[in-house]
């Protein structure tokens, strides 16, 4: 991957992910992640395809391989592109993708009350398991973490 790429993930991560919560990745956290061979990117434009330009990028997703199985480690949409289907069509080329590479299962994680739970479930993601107190907050409270598979042989 190159520079300007992660400068793209860089800018939507930053705009999309509210600093609150801690979850975007620093620039060396993205650069360690992709040099391993099993860690994938996708940039998606605006149109919902997957884009190799770096300047046409909304959208972002990374994902680790394994035998038979997918995680998504980082998913975003640029925050002025959302509610037009591109979280929706990423997700889509994501899965065509590990299914290509023989997975037949898509997992994700995140908080509990990430907005983008319902997109997960309408896509056909389902609850498999619960982390409890994962999550810490500012004020001391904690978040469970929600656990999402998905069945690429049924979707």
């Amino acid at each position: 991957m190159t520079e300007t790429e992660i400068d793209a993930i860089m800018r939507i991560m930053d705009a999309a992910f509210d600093p609150q919560w801690g979850e975007a990745w620093t620039r060396p956290q993205i650069e360690s992640a992709l040099q391993l061979a099993n860690t994938l990117p996708t940039l998606v434009a605006a149109t919902g395809t997957r884009t190799a330009d770096p300047g046409e990028a909304v959208g972002f997703a990374i994902v680790r391989a394994a035998p038979g199985e997918e995680e998504i480690l980082l998913i975003a949409v640029d925050p002025r592109e959302r509610r037009k289907g591109l979280g929706r069509s990423l997700i889509a080329i994501l899965a065509t993708d590990a299914r290509r590479r023989g997975a037949d299962k898509l997992f994700l994680e995140m908080r509990e009350n990430n907005p983008a739970r319902s997109l997960y479930e309408a896509v056909g993601f389902r609850q498999i398991g619960r982390r409890k107190d994962y999550y810490s907050l500012g004020d001391g409270a904690r978040m469970d973490a929600i656990t999402f598979g998905l069945d690429l042989d049924k979707s």
